[in-house]
This record gives structure tokens, C-alpha cells and sequence, in this order.
């Protein structure tokens, strides 16, 4: 059997913690899948002393993280996060003394994968990062290899298990958000500041790195237009269920003649849909190719045991000489697509807004649209509120969502709204 393959684990969390005990639970397995025993070597973190429950005294500890990339090690694992600061710093410099890299950090490759995968190519190693999209589901793997000789048409699907915790448990239970919210984060399925899941941004980038693995093109974060869940309310889910549909937060990208449309959005999504059914903290993932039609990756997106599984394979694949260009073409090659107009895009949507009681209200919601070129297949008005307000819940036929943003547009600053109104697009 070949020499050992040496890593160095820079983050003893959830995730550096799944690493250690999955390296020793399938050790004889891993050898014999990779071809050569893969072995942690050195370790760095912010407390020494703290325990994991893991035995970490049979490594080498390094204080400084970011000098894990001059350890005696052939690869070195990123598991500490943040887009830049010690995570960014220890990527260029492991790169940059021609070791392997693998990391499960979404943000820093959102960001900087671009940069980060042409130094990877200039030194010739490798750059891996399974576990940063949709924890142990190889969604990357599979986009990169699996439907290499498709066309894809789009990709998309629900990338944040945090949102899907909550509002798959609004739908089961008839509780508002911050109530599950609250429970979510009880439960250690959300951060104590969970801005990054909530409103969207953990979600866009992942987006933007699987729409640079699907469509050969430079990841362009700053590109996703962002909107979360924080406004969904319970009614909004029942409304949703009364039409046949589900609430989903959705990322969804798309190249077409007129760019790349990248978007994540809460969505209404048909009950006839895979991914109405994805439930609890689960991903799912959708790519239309155009010889292998749609393929769906369903499973856990996050956990110490998904995520490990993911950065081991990452690891397996480097023992056994199996990489290639990071996103699955050379940087070189990778185009350089302007934005898409969301304006553009034709679809239906949900437009749900709180008024007041009182006579002309809906003449004057029904007027906006009206003027604004938008159709109204449907208009539910339900009963008065505690606070006095009534809900009401527009669904529109198919029409150019520039149409649907004049209409709102011209209802802003109204006596007669409460709040901003709420748009939900209905996937197509």
C-alpha cells in the first residue's frame, strides 16, 4: 500500500470532531477505498484544553492555525469558516506551498473561489470542497462529474436546513416564526444570530458556487439577489396550503440570452413537486441536464456526520490522485456572464398584504394592478385580525415580474397598508 496521506485539520468544532472519529471508525475501510491509509497529523484550534470527546494528544497542535500550511502534512482541512480573516490566509498559503486543500466553507469560496481555484491550478494541486454545499449529499460531485456532458438548463433547490426546519414546522404546527424560530435555535438547529439563515445569505452562497459548477461560469455572489423568511407569517402558510402549495426557501440559478439569474426567495412550491416534500432541517437539490433530464440530491445538509462524510471523500479522492480543475473547467475557461434582469423573467407570484378595515381598500390594490399590466387569478380576502387588520392574498396569472413590481411600486407609501407587502414567487 502507497505512503501515508498526511492531514492537517485546521477547527476541532461539530465538524473537525465528525472528521477525527469517522477517520477512526472506517480506518481499514478508508485505506482499502483510497488506496493508502489517510491519517490526521496536526491539528489547531482556538482552546487546547477544551473537550471534544476525541483524542487530540496523538497529534501535533499547532497555536498559530494559519501555520498549519508549513506542517508536516500533504493536505491541509479548513473547517474554521468566516469569507476572509485566518480561513482566507491559511487557503493561499497551503495553496501556495503546492499542498491540497479541502474545506467545507461555503462564504470564503462564494467570495474568493475564483482567486483561490486558478493559484490551485498554477501549483497543481488540489482544491476540494464537497461539504461546503448541502452537507453530505454529493450535489458537487455530481455536478462536476456525474453530469459533466450535460447542457444544464438550471439548478435549484432548498440549501438551508435552518429555514426548512422552520418553516416546515410552521406548516405542521400553525406557529408563527419567531416562535419556531425560538425552538429552532433551543435546539441548536439555528445560531443565536441566525441573519446569515434566515435572510438568505448562507443559501446564496451556495447558490452561486453551484451555478459556477453548472454553468462554466466565474462565481458571482455579489450577483444573487437575496430575500429570506424572517416576513413569512403562519398565515402564509396556510393560504399556501389552501391553494395547493408549499412554502419553500428556494435558490434557484439560470442562464439564459440574457445572463445569469441567480436568486434565493421564499416560493410557493406545487404539492406536486419534489421539493414540497423535503422536510426538517433535509436539503434537496435539482439540476435539469439535457440528455439526463432532472436529477434530484436529497439527504442530511448539515451535521457533524454528513459534513465529515463529505470532507473524507474530498480526502479520498486527493489519496488517490483523482482531482481535477476546481470548477470543473480551468479558471481560464470560466465565463465571465453579466446578471439577468429579474424583470425579465415571466412567472406567477403570491402577494399577501395587511390593510385596514375599511371600504375601497381592495379598489385600490385591484387598481395598482390593473394599471401596472398585472392579470389576478385569484383574490382572497380573510377575517379581521386581533389588531384590527385584514389579510389579503393575491395569487396572479403568468406575467413579466416587472409588471408585479410597478404594481407594488405604486401601492408603496399607501394610508392603506400595514407593512411592507409580502411577494412570494410560485416555482414554475
Amino acid at each position: 500500500m502507497a505512503d501515508v496521506l498526511r492531514v492537517a485539520l485546521a477547527g476541532l468544532g461539530t465538524v473537525g470532531g465528525g472528521v477525527i472519529r469517522l477517520l477512526d471508525a472506517n480506518r481499514e475501510l478508508i485505506a482499502r477505498r483510497a488506496g493508502r491509509p489517510i491519517e490526521v497529523v496536526a491539528v489547531s484550534a482556538r482552546d487546547r484544553g477544551k473537550d471534544r470527546g476525541v483524542d487530540i494528544g496523538r497529534f501535533a497542535w499547532i497555536d498559530d492555525t494559519t501555520a498549519l500550511a508549513h506542517a508536516e502534512a500533504d493536505v491541509v482541512v479548513e473547517l474554521i469558516g468566516g469569507s476572509d480573516g485566518p480561513a482566507l490566509t491559511l487557503a493561499r498559503a497551503t495553496l501556495g506551498a503546492g499542498k491540497g486543500f479541502v474545506t467545507a466553507n461555503k462564504a470564503m469560496l462564494a467570495h474568493h473561489g475564483l482567486e483561490l481555484a486558478q493559484v490551485a491550478e498554477q501549483a497543481g494541486v488540489p482544491l476540494k470542497f464537497e461539504a461546503a454545499v448541502a452537507g453530505g449529499i454529493p450535489v458537487i460531485k455530481g455536478l462536476r462529474e456525474g453530469a459533466a456532458a450535460n447542457a444544464i438548463a438550471r439548478v435549484y433547490g432548498i440549501l438551508n436546513g435552518t429555514c426548512n426546519f422552520i418553516l416546515s414546522t410552521m406548516e405542521e404546527e400553525g406557529r408563527d416564526f419567531a416562535e419556531v424560530l425560538a425552538e429552532a435555535q433551543a435546539k441548536g438547529f439555528a445560531e443565536s444570530d441566525p441573519s446569515f439563515d434566515i435572510d438568505g445569505v448562507d443559501a446564496a452562497h451556495k447558490l452561486s458556487i453551484l451555478a459556477s459548477l453548472a454553468f462554466g461560469t466565474r462565481p458571482a455572489f455579489d450577483a444573487v439577489a437575496i430575500s429570506g423568511i424572517r416576513h413569512v407569517i403562519a398565515a402564509d402558510i396556510a393560504e399556501a396550503a389552501a391553494l395547493g402549495y408549499r412554502i419553500r426557501l428556494v435558490g434557484i440559478a439560470e442562464e439564459g440570452p440574457h445572463g445569469l439569474f441567480q436568486r434565493v426567495h421564499p416560493h410557493l412550491v406545487p404539492m406536486s413537486h419534489p421539493l414540497a416534500h423535503v422536510s426538517g432541517s433535509t436539503n434537496a437539490v435539482v439540476a435539469e441536464g439535457n440528455f439526463v433530464g432532472r436529477l434530484l440530491f436529497q439527504g442530511a445538509g448539515a451535521g457533524d456526520g454528513p459534513t465529515a462524510s463529505a470532507v473524507v471523500a474530498d480526502l479520498i479522492d486527493i489519496a488517490r490522485g483523482e482531482f481535477g480543475p476546481p470548477y470543473a473547467m480551468p479558471a481560464a475557461a470560466l465565463a465571465d456572464v453579466k446578471p439577468a434582469d429579474s424583470g425579465q423573467r415571466r412567472g406567477r407570484a403570491y402577494l399577501r398584504f395587511t390593510v385596514a378595515d375599511r371600504v375601497g381598500v381592495l379598489a385600490e390594490i385591484a387598481a395598482a394592478m390593473r394599471d401596472a399590466g398585472v392579470s389576478i387569478e385569484s383574490l382572497i380576502q380573510r377575517g379581521i385580525m386581533a389588531d384590527g387588520s385584514v389579510l389579503v392574498a393575491i395569487v396572479t396569472h403568468e406575467g413579466p415580474e416587472s409588471a408585479v413590481a410597478a404594481a407594488l411600486e405604486r401601492l408603496r407609501g399607501s394610508q392603506s397598508l400595514s407593512g411592507e407587502p409580502m411577494w412570494m414567487h410560485i416555482l414554475g
